[in-house]
């Protein structure tokens, strides 16, 4: 039966995209049966789009129902959801805090180290547990890196290896389209916790209603700072520029006693939540370097495809196109390789970012990283999105795998990153190519003599603000260079890559076409080591205080998940705190 009040919550209700408000409730009465008079109320809970048909594109709801029932159609109606899977009584997704401590607790005070959202999430919910932890980001504050940032991207300012794309308040999804929405299943209560305290810091409340949310990365430089600003106003405390050199552990045992700084500060603790981010190379040699268990992990590498976003919106809603109830169209690819030579191969679209922009993240000097970013608003004239190959541990063996060294994955990316960076010709533009050329095998006329002469003179730099002959004017800054991709990937990406994009033209009509731009290279998709934990107290498998967590440490892939990790970590410590104080 349903909550006190008749509470039911109601899946899969389906609606042309023209439809009012009063459309929805008939179509809800219709769906069960009731009079308008029995319907108290709905409240949205979800809402996706069905486009498998594009001239028949439906919106599809999931909504929360309180209904006027007398006792014997309560009883029908929860007989009904006995034999109806989209139809129950409506859940409890609230999180409840594990425990809530007083002013004069008496416990350590637990260190979090990297300010993305696992670390935020984290640090947050230690402070509403009265934790008052202590968080340390080796970048800047959302502000200023906002400003190195894009003064990187414009030309204007040389790359700060401690403030740019990965580094800083927000971790690398401050700079991306903000999705919030992960393909690992986690419980809703952990979900509907970080989405509601996005929203408490400044988000957009669609966020909680929408199938795929996403902030976009100006409000997600807003987001951040109320982040900030709830776990000050808890007793935690957030310090920027203090990058954390090497963990101070007891020589018997292991266990965590501090943190040292690179100003040469040591911090006192027990317990270290470590929410490095996936770039975080320099924290990988640090812990292998003090013998904590680390281990080499696949990843994926390749190319980013821009495409008009009035392409895109064509191919996905047809006639539907520009509706204001869909705005900038999505798409999710995925590939088999089909070639012999590839078996076990898969090419898929990863961080697709609508009416976005190519944009450099790269965090060390003479490497060249793609990546993708959108606004709030989607309202670029480009989609784009990177199209990735899967790496396999075997891969991996040429750069210290087969030796057991569990950076290996580090060595892969950092050796594409570097050819990429001198097919540019040494400068931070991006190697870039037609995906006709790309397709035909065709370096094009200036990478041809390029290659060719082995010329030291760089090839001219396309700027994003003029029109690639291709027909895509690239959005990648500084801008981009005309060169032949496949000398900057493994061959057996290039093989997938060019296997895959026309069976992509099959579902997206123009996918292939001429007026596509590949832009490399994309090697960032997630951390190449995991950080051993067990998966009971989350704790390191030979560093006991050590937690390591979200996407740097292996445990995520996205902001949602990263921060559902925070959390858990978080709920860790507190339970390994106050056992230890028994």
């Amino acid at each position: 039966m349903g909550g006190p009040q008749g509470s039911w919550r109601l899946h899969q209700l389906k609606l042309p995209l023209d439809h009012s408000d009063d459309d929805l409730t008939l179509a809800i009465c219709r769906r069960l049966r009731l009079r308008p008079e029995q319907l108290r109320r709905w409240t949205l809970v979800k809402r996706s789009v069905d486009a498998r048909r594009r001239d028949g594109i439906r919106l599809v709801y999931s909504l929360d129902l309180e209904l006027d029932l007398p006792a014997p159609l309560q009883r029908r109606l929860a007989e009904r959801a006995a034999a109806d899977p989209h139809l129950q009584p409506t859940p409890d997704t609230r999180y409840h805090l594990p425990l809530q401590l007083p002013p004069d607790h008496g416990l350590a005070r637990p260190v979090v180290v990297g300010a993305g959202p696992c670390g935020y999430f984290a640090a947050l919910l230690l402070a509403q547990m009265g934790l008052r932890p202590l968080l340390l980001e080796r970048g800047r504050d959302v502000r200023s890196r906002t400003a190195d940032t894009f003064g990187f991207w414009r030309g204007q300012r040389p790359l700060d290896p401690e403030s740019n794309a990965q580094f800083g308040e927000g971790g690398a999804g401050t700079f991306s389209d903000g999705k919030l929405y992960s393909q690992v299943s986690e419980p809703p209560a952990y979900q509907r916790k970080v989405l509601e305290e996005l929203v408490a810091a400044g988000a957009n409340p669609e966020i909680l209603t929408l199938h795929h949310p996403h902030i976009g990365t100006f409000k997600l430089a807003t987001v951040v700072r109320g982040l900030r600003s709830a776990i000050e106003s808890l007793g935690g405390t957030v310090r920027f520029q203090s990058r954390v050199e090497r963990l101070a552990l007891d020589p018997d045992t292991r266990q965590v006693q501090g943190v040292l700084l690179a100003s040469g500060e040591l911090i006192p603790t027990s317990q270290v939540v470590l929410a490095p981010g996936h770039s975080a190379r320099d924290v990988f040699a640090l812990l292998q370097q003090q013998g904590v268990t680390l281990q080499a992990k696949p990843l994926a590498i390749g190319l980013r495809i821009e495409h008009p976003q009035a392409l895109i919106d064509q191919a996905r809603w047809g006639t539907a196109a520009g509706h204001p109830r869909l705005g900038a169209a999505e798409y999710k690819l995925v590939h088999h390789c089909q070639e012999p030579q590839l078996t076990g191969r898969s090419v898929w679209s990863f961080c697709m970012c609508p009416g976005g922009l190519v944009v450099g993240a790269t965090s060390e000097p003479g490497l060249v990283v793609t990546n993708g970013m959108s606004q709030h608003s989607r309202r670029e004239r480009n989609a784009n999105s990177a199209l990735v190959v899967n790496i396999t541990l075997e891969d991996l063996e040429p750069y210290g795998a087969f030796a057991g060294d569990p950076l290996a994955g580090v060595a892969f990316q950092r050796h594409w990153e570097q050819l990429a960076f001198a097919l540019a010709g040494g400068t931070h533009a991006a190697p870039s190519q037609s995906v006709e050329r790309f397709l035909a095998a065709d370096p094009g006329p200036e990478a041809g003599q390029q290659h060719a002469a082995g010329s030291e003179i760089a090839p001219s730099v396309i700027a994003p603000s003029e029109i690639a002959p291709c027909g895509v004017k690239p959005s990648y800054q500084p801008g981009v260079v005309d060169a032949d991709l496949a000398a900057c990937l493994p061959a057996f990406v290039t093989q997938a890559l060019r296997e895959a994009i026309p069976r992509f033209e099959r579902v997206l009509p123009g996918y292939a076409a001429a007026g596509a731009r590949l832009t490399g290279v994309e090697t960032r998709t997630s951390s190449p080591v995991r950080i051993s934990r067990d998966p009971i107290s989350l704790q390191s498998l030979n560093t006991p205080g050590l937690y390591p967590a979200g996407e740097g440490a292996g445990y995520a892939g996205g902001i949602l998940s990263a921060a559902i990790d925070g959390l858990k970590v978080a709920e860790a410590v507190a339970a390994a705190l106050t056992a230890s104080a028994r």
